[in-house]
């Protein structure tokens, strides 16, 4: 269910329309999705949360779940121990509270009235075993590897994907562009994600595109980014695991770089000129397929690992080389388009590394920054591509304020390891 967007301040009256609105859905559905801060809101502010109505709240999803036999993943802000997580609720079909997940890679202002979460697990139900993360855990790839990992059939995510507004007429988020489909690829499952449209506070924009993406990453239904509406559709529960590679486990590198580079990429082997090439083209080094001695020469100036489709593909196999300081990732791969395009995408921006691909599919080179944009590359007969590698790029691994990638990468790392000791 996508809905729109109210204020906290709005709630009492918006409650009743939601729950009227969810008692229709949900008699046509074994699992309905809510957006993240359903109740009472995203934006909470300062006013502490009234806990009679959180849990009133609550029973009332309980009824409507046992009367209809229906599954509710709902977004809810939860106060436990003094302190107030950005929650999710699961409640099975019977009524009963299934499970919940707390958002663990808070989004800037979430750290303002949220706790991070302390724990990573499915939650079991009538329908199968739901692998729960909420918005911005969607851009750190291991939280929903870990998910399916532990026996998650499909990911599910209430979510308020944000939006700049940069362009009106297309509400961009790259979650909803991009990752949503990356992650049901790459852990072959079901991902199931519900926003809300319209803004809250008049500062707080949505970009609505709830969708449900099979297991093959493409996607069955997707919203519109202007209007509240219901999608419906149904995705079988793959028993397929996913392929993991050994991890690998790297040497910590230091990238002591502070200038940008000009480097030349190449599919095919660099002609016996390259070096009088490079000079015309204003580049300081070449790069191309199976070329170790010119990577080395590259490896000297910033660190670089080369890898195959293996790691690339698993949601976790870069995370090592980005926690040990490398800044390139060269990436050799049969893949295919459009996959080959979109997993360097997501690469590059969740973990804020630069890529250099080589599609022997497509018989190319491309490079890609940490923001996810591909620079350049080759095609036809322009077999030798330039870009700029910027160091400070890689180094940034905040993406939005009191939000580090880096930070959130080694948390879950650390969560796993704690729930793998126990």
């Amino acid at each position: 269910m996508q809905l729109r967007a109210r204020d906290r301040i709005e709630f009492s009256r918006s409650l009743e329309s939601t729950l009227v609105s969810l008692h229709g859905v949900c008699r046509s559905a074994d699992l309905v999705v809510l957006p993240e801060g359903t109740f009472p809101a995203y934006v909470l502010g300062k006013q502490p949360l009234d806990e009679a109505a959180t849990a009133d709240t609550v029973e009332r999803l309980s009824d409507l779940a046992r009367s209809t036999n229906t599954v509710i993943v709902a977004g809810i802000a939860l106060p436990r121990g003094g302190v107030v997580y950005n929650s999710a609720i699961v409640i099975d079909a019977d009524g009963s509270l299934a499970g919940r997940a707390d958002k663990l890679f808070l989004w800037h202002f979430d750290r303002h009235w949220f706790a991070q979460g302390k724990r990573l697990a499915p939650v079991r139900t009538s329908v199968g075993t739901l692998g729960v993360l909420i918005c911005a855990d969607g851009r750190l790839p291991t939280i929903a590897r870990s998910l399916v990992d532990h026996g998650a059939e499909v990911l599910i995510m209430p979510t308020a994907w944000v939006t700049s507004g940069r362009d009106p007429s297309a509400l961009e988020n790259v979650q909803a562009d991009l990752l949503a489909r990356v992650r049901a690829y790459e852990n072959r499952a079901p991902f199931v994600a519900a926003n809300k449209c319209g803004a809250e506070l008049g500062m707080v924009a949505y970009c609505g595109k709830s969708q449900i993406v099979d297991a093959c990453g493409e996607v069955v239904a997707i919203a519109g980014e202007h209007r509240a509406e219901t999608l419906q559709a149904a995705v079988e529960l793959s028993e397929e695991r996913p392929a993991r590679a050994p991890l690998a486990r790297p040497a910590p590198r230091v990238n002591r770089l502070e200038r940008s580079l000009r480097i030349a990429i190449s599919f095919d082997p660099l002609p016996s000129d390259i070096d009088e090439r490079l000079e015309m083209l204003d580049d300081e080094y070449a790069i191309a397929l199976h070329d170790d001695e010119r990577l080395g020469m590259l490896d000297r100036e910033i660190p670089i690992a080369s890898v195959e489709d293996s790691v690339a593909l698993d949601p976790a196999g870069l995370v090592a080389y980005r926690l040990a300081g490398y800044s390139l990732i060269c990436w050799t791969t049969d893949l295919g388009s459009p996959w080959t395009e979109r997993i360097a995408r997501a690469r590059a921006l969740e973990l804020r590394l630069h890529l250099v691909v080589f599609d022997r599919a497509a018989g190319r080179a491309f490079a890609v920054d940490p923001d996810g944009t591909i620079l350049a590359g080759t095609f036809g007969d322009y077999r030798l591509a330039s870009f700029s590698l910027d160091p400070h790029k890689t180094r940034q691994t905040a993406v939005a304020p009191g939000t580090d990638v880096r930070e959130g990468l080694e948390r879950v790392a650390t969560i796993e390891e704690r729930a793998a000791a126990t």
